[in-house]
């Protein structure tokens, strides 16, 4: 055969590959492509193609096991960020979410998302009994109510992150701890109150000013309710040296417990607590400088009573 004759074949051969239908596809094998595509070319790609598509990832529910939009959150900065506050760009997360908890009848495993609702988040929790992972950190909206369906229909939780959800208070903890037996992953942070202006322009000032002041309620909730934890997060959290006591009592098996930012606390009381925490493998202190001006003299009475806490210029933890 002439060396033409076997590059046109080869030529011909390359052209009927490049030509094939992936309409022809089966179900089964389209599926099993999807599964190993990202979350966001599964949505916006293959699911948005074509009705056939659409139906072979439906047919999957494994394909919808997990829900993590936080890669995208950390990659938006400025304006983008400060649309998330925004009741358009909550409409476009609940949507995603009650997808996904719906095309995942009954599987989906893990959630992690920003600016959900309490009608979605409630609506996904009572259709995911297997849930083990929750993050919905920064969703002004999540209240007690959609917090309490979680403790109902999610007993396997075994990592919370309810971080800078204002609305949320100890009372969900409690009924948190008390449902989910498993829970070895609790985030508590809230926003930086001493110097919030890392999030001007970005977070609405009055949502700042709103920030949980029953910091000590809170850790006796989770000292009284969450015995297995592992590792517990509260930067910036108001708790005092009371709260931060109870701790110990309950959570013996706490490995990491992050402070930073807790301005109320006194190395002290933060070396004791560490000292009763037997387990314990990684301290983060509070680590902080805060300007007199960030108090008020009232609050805290004579500045000579407070040695301890004090430096001469600034507050040193």
């Amino acid at each position: 055969m002439a060396a033409g004759d076997v590059a046109g074949g080869a030529g011909t051969e390359e052209a009927a590959q490049e030509e094939r239908d992936w309409s022809e596809l089966t179900p089964v094998c389209l599926a099993e492509a999807f599964s190993r595509l990202a979350l966001e070319d599964l949505w916006r790609g293959a699911m948005a193609c074509c009705r056939s598509w659409r139906d072979a990832a439906r047919s999957r529910p494994e394909l919808f096991a997990v829900l993590d939009l936080e890669p995208g959150f950390g990659e938006s900065v400025g304006a983008e960020a400060a649309a998330w506050w925004t009741p358009a760009f909550q409409r476009r997360v609940d949507a995603m979410l009650r997808s996904a908890a719906a095309l995942a009848a009954g599987g989906l495993l893990e959630v992690r998302v920003r600016h959900c609702s309490d009608d979605a988040l409630a609506f996904a929790a009572e259709r995911s009994q297997k849930l083990t992972i929750l993050s919905v950190k920064t969703s002004p909206s999540v209240t007690d109510r959609s917090m309490l369906t979680v403790g109902a229909c999610c007993p396997m939780l075994t990592e919370l992150d309810i971080s800078n959800c204002y609305e949320i208070s100890y009372k969900s903890l409690e009924v948190i701890g008390q449902s989910c037996q498993n829970l070895r992953v609790l985030k508590r942070n809230i926003f930086n109150w001493i110097d919030p202006s890392e999030h001007v322009g970005i977070v609405p000032e009055d949502y700042l000013r709103e920030c949980p002041q029953d910091g000590d309620r809170e850790a006796i909730a989770i000292s009284k309710f969450m015995p297995k934890l592992k590792h517990l997060e509260l930067r910036f959290s108001k708790l005092t040296t009371v709260g931060l006591n109870m701790i110990p009592r309950g959570c013996k098996e706490l490995e990491v417990l992050d402070l930073f930012g807790c301005a109320n606390l006194t190395s002290r009381g933060i070396d004791q607590a560490a000292a009763n925490l037997k387990n314990l493998k990684k301290l983060e202190k509070p680590n902080i400088y805060i300007p007199r001006s960030s108090f008020h003299m009232g609050r805290y009475g004579h500045w000579q009573l407070y040695d301890e806490r004090f430096q001469t210029n600034v507050f040193q933890i």
